[in-house]
């Protein structure tokens, strides 16, 4: 906990109520009762046949949390913390968004319990996530433009936690992924575990053995560490989280790949881990083509998995994830967020180079409604550009 003294005492109080709620027979069943019936759960286990045979390599499975209710894996982790704000007694819910799908999240949550809610967002991510601000609003939620900074996902936690440290009385903050001061980390990672504890069940009934690779897309972290967690006991299991390589991650080009480029320890928005900053320590710009993976840190528990060996992270340029989205839609008649589609990337690289025998399971963490317009402005500014000649 790297934070202010004004919120020690709620992330402790926070901190106890989670142990208890997590041992309450209670709670765990609504939880369950809500994933299954509200959310959607269990996400099917998805054989992508046609991709796997046009890249000739490694058997690809997807699990489609682009199925859940709100097209994301982040119903489960709003979900869970609803019911916590709840049990604390605390009517007013904040949150902050990137790409907006936690925002949505947040706002169904709080729409299914009457309560109030408020998402902060940064101008240049409400531009780019139009849709995602308006299915907010339709859900009841006031949404509040961050304009300082990048006017992204750093600055909307920012903002969240200063009306937190202001209202901490009333107000629940229902951080969205796998970052910030204890208690989030392990509870953002808990309540998304059943995504690894399904694909497990679901490997097992279906092939009778373990994946050769997992790969799932890192911004914070959220969708990643509950994939990958129920995997970290199988030493057979390779563990792939991949970043936003932007332009390229190269001297000058801009990026958000933490670990990519040998990124440094620091102190974030109330956490120790892996970040982007200068030799000053200042915080560096960063840049994705997805509004969910350009954060300048990780989470803290993908910080510790990297250093102790057991996961390793990659990169995906912006260019190699739009190709991902053309392919896997037309491929399979799916349609990627941008978030996932770095992971989608990552899988195309290295399906090819594997035997027929092995499986691939990519972590289908997000649908790509959301992403539509900002693909086709992209691909319209890119197609009016005088072409260079050779």
């Amino acid at each position: 906990m790297f934070v202010p003294e004004t919120l020690m005492t709620p992330l402790r109080e926070l901190a106890v109520e989670y142990d208890r709620a997590r041992v309450d027979p209670a709670f765990q069943e609504e939880l369950a009762a809500l994933l299954r019936n509200f959310a959607g759960r269990p996400t099917p286990l998805y054989l992508a046949e046609r991709l796997t045979a046009r890249l000739g390599g490694a058997k690809i499975y997807l699990k489609r949390e682009d199925l859940l209710h709100t097209g994301a894996h982040k119903i489960n982790n709003a979900l869970g913390q609803i019911l916590l704000a709840r049990r604390m007694g605390k009517q007013r819910i904040i949150a902050e968004t990137g790409a907006g799908q936690h925002g949505v999240a947040t706002a169904t949550a709080a729409a299914r319990f009457g309560l109030e809610c408020v998402i902060y967002m940064g101008t240049v991510d409400m531009e780019r996530q139009a849709l995602n601000v308006a299915r907010m609003r339709f859900l009841g939620a006031k949404v509040e433009p961050v304009t300082a900074g990048q006017a992204t996902l750093k600055e909307a936690i920012n903002e969240a936690m200063r009306d937190w440290v202001t209202n901490v009385r009333s107000t629940y903050y229902l951080l969205g992924s796998a970052l910030g001061p204890h208690p989030y980390p392990m509870m953002v990672r808990n309540f998304h575990r059943c995504i690894g504890d399904e694909t497990l069940a679901q490997l097992r009934e279906r092939e009778g053995r373990l994946p050769h690779e997992m790969i799932a897309c890192v911004g914070g972290g959220s969708n990643a560490i509950g994939f990958f967690f129920p995997f970290l006991d199988e030493p057979a299991v390779k563990l792939v989280g991949v970043e936003a390589g932007g332009e390229g991650t190269g001297a000058g080009q801009r990026h958000a790949a933490r670990f990519a480029t040998g990124g440094r320890l620091g102190v974030l928005q109330g956490t120790k881990t892996f970040l982007l900053a200068d030799g000053d320590g200042q915080i560096d710009l960063t840049h994705s083509v997805s509004a969910g993976l350009d954060y300048a840190a990780v989470g803290p528990e993908h910080s510790h998995l990297r250093e102790v060996g057991r996961v390793a992270y990659a990169s995906a340029t912006d260019e190699e994830a739009l190709a991902a989205f053309h392919t896997l839609a037309e491929c399979e008649g799916i349609i990627p967020a941008l978030e996932t589609a770095h992971a989608v990337a990552h899988a195309i690289r290295v399906a090819p180079t594997l035997p027929r025998e092995t499986i691939l399971v990519v972590n289908l963490s997000g649908r790509g409604d959301k992403d539509v317009q900002q693909v086709i402005a992209r691909e319209a500014a890119e197609a009016s550009r005088p072409q260079q000649v050779a």
